[in-house]
């Protein structure tokens, strides 16, 4: 049986003992159904995974004994912000899952012309909680040690308000000239990746993404889906300078 990973915000220290959050307690208690004794692995986010075991529980709460550090190698030397327009229910939820696995290290959902979905103040708050959840269930089942942030949902031009364009800024286009292969190598070893929502942007946002920075690349002769752009994408980028090649 694999030993279960799973993911803390408190900080860890070997040798330390520490009951676990509701979540994880929860998850190994009633959906694994562990006894004490078992073996686990545990990150908090610092970059180094811990072997522990289960030591005890009371009630739902789960008692954990933290064992030998290890410092992990699973974070890619690229660093991507994925700007993504928010598509619908799991198509959006498959998205992120994929893009933590292919070394994301940042996620911002982005609302534009085109989307279908439309959020309020209290489902766009309710929706960045589930996709970090869906985030960090990514990160123990890949083996990653840092947990990429998922960002309050802002519309584009929030977005491109927000910050200058810190490295490579790329803007997936289907009608563009340039493929990625074509590229310079990123300043700094940062991109930020953009892609629209089912739809795409329209001619006016792809026009103020140009002009905010932003370079046109198109993924081949064939019109991708939202999702599978940004994953064919992220596994371009990984493979010319980051750590799938």
């Amino acid at each position: 049986m694999r030993i279960p990973r799973i993911y803390t915000t408190q900080a860890l220290i070997a040798g330390q003992s520490l009951e676990l959050e509701p979540a994880p307690s929860r998850h190994l208690l009633t959906v694994l159904r562990l006894k004490p004794g078992a073996a686990l692995l545990l990150f908090d986010g610092s970059g180094n995974e811990f072997e522990a075991q289960l030591e005890s529980h009371k009630g739902r709460s789960a008692r954990v004994q933290i064992g030998v550090v290890h410092r992990a190698r699973s974070e890619s030397p690229l660093r991507v912000t994925l700007a993504q327009g928010i598509s619908r229910g799991e198509r959006m939820d498959f998205t992120l899952q994929k893009a933590v696995e292919l070394g994301v290290a940042e996620i911002m959902p982005l609302l534009t012309e085109r989307s279908v979905v439309r959020l309020d103040a209290g489902q766009a708050a309710r929706k960045q909680a589930h996709w970090q959840q869906v985030v960090i269930g990514a990160c123990e089942q890949s083996g990653r040690v840092q947990v990429p942030a998922v960002h309050a949902p802002l519309n584009l031009h929030e977005f491109m308000a927000k910050d200058p364009l810190n490295g490579l800024g790329l803007l997936l286009d289907p009608d563009a000239a340039l493929s990625i292969k074509n590229l310079p190598a990123p300043k700094r070893n940062q991109i930020v990746l953009l892609v629209g929502p089912e739809g795409g942007l329209s001619e006016a946002e792809t026009a103020a993404v140009q002009r905010a920075g932003f370079t046109a690349v198109s993924l081949g002769p064939r019109v991708l889906r939202t999702e599978t752009a940004a994953l064919v994408a992220l596994s371009l980028l990984q493979a010319r300078w980051g750590d799938l090649a």
